[in-house]
């Protein structure tokens, strides 16, 4: 594009805004009443000199800050009586026309997603959740109907079927890799829309499937589709809610990956024993059209980025000014759009080679995920076999995990975010993302135990029940593991908070779906009693791995930084 004498310089972009530190602003207040300043007002910068900021107005000033109290009655020990504490944070790139800068009309311009009401925020993440749990309930339903599958399509071999199963995480491994890049360059909503619809239509071949090799294409195809809501929702989270919030949206919105694979089980048992497997994929279509119809019709864009950039576009061609420039821009150049779309698609792989926090937390969690999995691959038969349960019933046996996943979700919701508020006062008002990581200590040492107690349990042939309360403790852990993994990715990389999710989701659902194939022969080998309690040595072995992501994941992360935009 060619220059004006209206081009904005490279110094006057850096004034206003750097896109880089707007990744790494804490916009949240710590007390409820604390009013968002609507006149000018004094703030401190990090050098000790008083700056003004005018809200509404154009910011010169490469900070956007505001004042938030800290009271003596936030429960901070070393806050004295009626003392004042103040937490610096930078508020958002504002509309500045001499410079050629586009941002928001004001602080509180009702476009920006942060300014939503609550109402339509917790709408729409509801809406995500459902569809975060159809998803993966999707991808754990046909399970049961293994056997049902099986003479119906006159197949026998059963890596095969088991390939069946495992295929809807392979896709899941793909999807987040095109879907989270592609909702940082077009925006989340037709992303997600396109990726919602995506997961609808292919389970009608799923349904349809004359035999097992169209089943499986088809089960691959949907479940790329419905890597969306899994890949998305982290980054609407980031969109959508200050961080103070962030810890319960996450623990909300990640219950659908955890519980759907627990109730799909034992919806796919009842349905494959009553109404026949198909029906299994019918359902989810109607149960998957039904939540993306909601969101098609209740959602709007909420990625800043891509809202300002078509705001910058739009006053460009009404005030005929080619140099303005969105406010979220790095150069006065615009990358091209093939350049644009080759950043956006190396994201993930980039935090994963590039972040070595990214990276082993993706590890770590993808461990956890897998062993639930191989967790799974003995239940239905042990039950149906041992305990005399019909494949309907044998269903019910996982909700002794899906009890854990529930209370771990009460757990982590109700004390994260104020843990959090805790901490960052402790730290001077300074929050870090690795503030998040402390509860998996706890968590985590919970993850073992399930093992010992469930193969021993079913080893010496306890009662059915005993093996069932079993399970709790592991959905108890892993509730606590994945939860402040995922909501550390958010507030670490809130930017490109979908791509770091894609990162995570994408190792995570390869070793989920990888690793199960080995349960046969472990327990073939071992029994069920040394083959569980292979797996819990091997929980255990992992356990100091929270204390260091908790002592050390700052140095780590600050000694390795990433760019993303490059």
């Amino acid at each position: 594009m060619e220059s004006t004498n209206r081009e904005p310089s490279e110094k006057a972009l850096a004034e206003s805004v750097s896109s880089e530190k707007l990744d790494e602003s804490l916009n949240f207040n710590i007390s409820d009443d604390t009013p968002q300043p609507d006149g000018p007002t004094a703030t401190k910068s990090e050098d000790g000199r008083s700056k003004e900021g005018t809200d509404g107005q154009s910011v010169t000033t490469p900070k956007f800050l505001t004042r938030v109290n800290l009271n003596a009655n936030s429960g901070a020990t070393d806050v004295e009586a009626n003392e004042q504490r103040t937490i610096t944070t930078k508020l958002f790139p504002i509309t500045n026309l001499d410079q050629g800068i586009i941002g928001w009309d004001s602080q509180d311009d009702p476009e920006n997603p942060q300014n939503f009401a609550m109402s339509q925020k917790w709408g729409l993440l509801a809406l995500m959740t459902a569809m975060t749990f159809i998803s993966p309930l999707a991808s754990s339903a046909f399970s049961p109907a293994v056997s049902y599958v099986a003479v119906d399509l006159h197949e026998d071999n059963q890596t095969v079927l088991s390939l069946g199963v495992s295929i809807f995480l392979l896709g899941y491994t793909v999807g987040p890799l095109v879907l989270a890049p592609m909702s940082e360059i077009y925006g989340r909503r037709i992303v997600l829309s396109c990726a919602n619809w995506f997961l609808v239509l292919w389970q009608i071949g799923c349904a349809l499937a004359p035999n097992i090799e169209t089943l499986i294409i088809c089960r691959m195809f949907a479940g790329m589709g419905g890597a969306g809501c899994l890949t998305l929702g982290a980054g609407l989270i980031a969109d959508l809610f200050p961080i103070e919030q962030r810890g319960l949206a996450t623990a909300l919105w990640s219950c659908g990956p955890l519980i759907g694979p627990v109730v799909g089980p034992i919806a796919g048992g009842f349905m494959g024993e009553t109404i026949g497997w198909r029906w299994i994929f019918w359902m989810v279509m109607i149960a998957a059209g039904l939540v993306s119809f909601g969101i098609e019709v209740l959602n709007r864009e909420t990625y800043a980025i891509v809202l300002i950039r078509r705001k910058t576009e739009h006053l460009s061609k009404e005030l005929g000014r080619s140099d303005l420039r969105s406010a979220y821009e790095t150069s006065v150049e615009r990358a091209s759009l093939s350049l644009t779309m080759k950043r956006g698609l190396k994201r993930p792989i980039v935090l994963l080679l590039r972040s070595p926090m990214v990276l082993l937390l993706s590890l770590y969690v993808a461990v956890v995920y897998g062993l639930l999995y191989l967790f799974f691959t003995t239940i239905a038969i042990v039950f149906e076999s041992q305990y005399g349960f019909s494949t309907g019933l044998s269903g019910l046996a996982f909700l002794g995990i899906g009890l854990g996943f529930v209370i771990g979700l009460i757990l982590y919701g109700v004390t994260n975010d104020r843990v959090v508020l805790k901490l960052t006062v402790r730290n001077g008002g300074k929050y870090e993302p690795e503030m998040r990581l402390p509860a998996m200590i706890a968590f985590s040492s919970l993850l073992p135990i399930s093992f010992f107690w469930y193969g021993w349990s079913v080893e010496k042939n306890a009662h059915w029940i005993v093996p069932i309360i079993g399970m709790a403790p592991y959905g108890i852990g892993m509730m606590g593991v994945f939860l402040p993994v995922q909501t550390y990715i958010i507030d670490a990389y809130s930017r490109y908070a979908a791509s770091g999710n894609a990162s995570l989701t994408t190792i995570r659902s390869l070793i989920g779906a990888v690793l199960p194939l080995a349960g046969p022969q472990l327990f073939k080998a071992l029994g069920l009693g040394w083959g569980n309690s292979l797996l819990g040595f091997i929980a255990l072995a992992f356990l100091p791995v929270p204390i260091f992501f908790s002592r050390y994941g700052q140095r780590i992360r600050e000694k390795f930084p990433v760019n993303l935009d490059g």
